[in-house]
């Protein structure tokens, strides 16, 4: 009973550590979005607020076309030496990026060579973030307990979900109480950056005592690449980027373009704004594990057809209704409405993933190819939605995400269901 007890603490901790990183990374990734609005003009000058934003977002999108490469990286490492070495070089590489965006001079300072520094910044967190999806949903995973790993797993989503969140307080507590508009837009933009470098320092430190799981241990040592051992499975990899696309380009509707969309569409203030966006991710924090600990018990593939099904016929309803929305608490109500569909995908998609492959090439075979879907229609929803808008027509971007999340379901239709055939034991 003693060892059952100390069995389970040491799950715990490990989780608890493991999901605390996945926080601190995802805030420093989302802290772009989140201050885009602020610190915009510093380095896209100009007079046109859509234009300086839709530069802004074409920066975020080419963040992604780095996770690809960083899955690849970050997945041999992780399954060759481990995925505590993955987790927390990975965490590290995050840091960098935070800190050089913090310190980078403005446009007006050094001209051309400000956006191009932030580009940089942001293709180093690309890299980062590419190898921290895939190693953290493998090392969840295989810690978790096998009757909950649902439930465990979708703490990944939690901490994902909190990392924003936190950068929606951090906007809230300079907004509120520290920095005027002007002085936000002139330097407190900086602040949320270097208290990113700072808190993923503190997850590198904790992440060198995490323990590494029995599923690696169990791997005999290799001598070709994780990634050429991938090619093995390509039904899987696919399957991975079907189900990803319509849930990664849903997800960054309801986390990092509906900020804007309620700025420039539904015409709410500011702090109105931060308040629907930061209470509806605290509601979605909370439906992770609720779905996930379902899927425990009915198993993975009916949340993602529900997810599949209910998006396709609700997503242009919900994005309309919002779009006319006056009312903040109207709003609420509505991104809300969003994330009950939403959640059904984001509490489970990391364990589905990770229970599709042998643990020899686990965190390459989640990593690279869901990588790959992420930077096709995740990373450019926000850039895609404002070209929309742009271009007069914000509603063929309803249309556009109905049509992708639809190919998502045509693919939960025709898998199997991964909790039943699960190769999480598998070496």
């Amino acid at each position: 009973m003693r060892a059952q007890l100390g069995d389970t603490a040491r799950r715990l901790r490990a989780i608890l550590v493991g999901s605390l990183g996945n926080l601190v990374e995802w805030y420093d990734f989302y802290v772009y979005s989140a201050f885009s609005l602020y610190f915009a003009p510093s380095f896209f000058p100009g007079d046109d607020p859509l234009a300086q934003m839709l530069s802004a977002a074409g920066v975020f999108a080419l963040g992604f076309l780095m996770r690809p490469i960083g899955g690849a990286l970050f997945g041999e490492i992780g399954d060759r030496y481990g995925r505590r070495r993955a987790l927390t070089l990975s965490v590290l590489l995050m840091c960098l990026g935070s800190l050089i965006v913090a310190v980078t001079p403005t446009h007006a300072t050094i001209g051309e060579a400000a956006p191009a520094i932030l580009l940089f910044a942001r293709l180093l967190q690309g890299l980062s973030l590419g190898g921290e999806y895939g190693s953290s949903a493998t090392y969840l995973a295989e810690m978790a307990e096998p009757d909950r790993r649902g439930f465990y797993s979708s703490f990944q989503y939690v901490t994902l979900i909190g990392g924003q969140l936190l950068a929606l307080l951090v906007l809230l507590a300079l907004q509120s109480l520290v920095f005027s508009p002007q002085e936000l837009r002139a330097y407190g933009w900086r602040i949320p950056f270097a208290i990113g470098a700072a808190l993923a320092l503190f997850a590198f430190v904790m992440r060198r005592d995490l323990d590494e799981t029995r599923a690696f241990a169990a791997v005999k040592s290799r001598t070709r690449s994780a990634l050429v051992e991938l090619a093995a499975y390509p039904r899987e990899a696919l399957t991975v980027v079907g189900l990803t696309m319509g849930g990664t380009l849903a997800f960054y509707v309801y986390t990092t373009y509906v900020q804007k969309f309620l700025k420039l569409s539904a015409g709410l203030t500011d702090a109105q704004t931060t308040w629907v966006s930061a209470g509806s991710l605290v509601f979605a924090m909370c439906l992770q594990p609720a779905y996930g600990a379902l899927s425990d018990r009915i198993g993975r593939r009916p949340l993602l057809l529900g997810f599949g099904v209910l998006g396709t016929l609700f997503t242009v309803p919900l994005m309309s209704a919002l779009h006319d929305a006056r009312d903040p608490f109207a709003a609420f109500a509505l991104v809300c409405a969003g994330w009950l569909i939403v959640g059904a995908y984001t509490s489970i998609n990391a364990v589905v993933k990770a229970e599709l492959f042998p643990a020899a090439v686990r965190v390459t075979g989640v990593s690279v190819p869901y990588a790959l879907a992420v930077s096709v229609f995740g990373g450019t929803a926000e850039y895609v939605a404002l070209w929309f808008k742009n271009a007069g027509h914000e509603s063929g971007f309803y249309w556009y995400a109905t049509a992708v999340i639809f190919c998502s379901l045509l693919v939960y239709a025709s898998m199997t269901d991964t909790k039943k055939m699960s190769r999480i034991d598998d070496a």
